[in-house]
């Protein structure tokens, strides 16, 4: 599941928000209780920037907030990924959905060991 995990991350880093819910959400189904919630929100914050993608900022910035508060309490690393650093980029990107500002675009990095 870590290749499909992978896949979600680069349709993410390449703006296909919609690619990437279905592979975190590939992922989902098959993870540990313990995972669940924090690949929720990374599903959740793919749906948001597609909706945000076309056009629906309200509902993106509603899917986002809920997102971001999936990822709280998350280990700082998640299958590879650092957590703390995607949940600030998501927490700034729902600022500028609210303030009607543009989106900043930004890269979730996978950490090599």
């Amino acid at each position: 599941m870590q290749s499909r995990f992978n896949d979600g991350v680069e349709f993410f880093n390449t703006g296909h928000f919609f690619d990437a819910h279905e592979a975190w959400e590939d992922v989902w189904r098959e993870s540990a209780e313990l995972e669940r919630q924090w690949l929720q929100g990374l599903v959740q914050a793919a749906v948001a920037l597609h909706h945000a993608s076309r056009g629906n900022r309200i509902g993106a910035a509603s899917v986002l907030a809920r997102a971001v508060g999936n990822l709280e309490g998350s280990p700082q690393r998640l299958r590879g990924i650092d957590v703390r650093q995607v949940q600030n980029d998501l927490a700034k990107v729902l600022a500028e959905l609210e303030e009607g500002r543009q989106l900043t675009r930004f890269a979730i990095r996978l950490i090599k060991d």
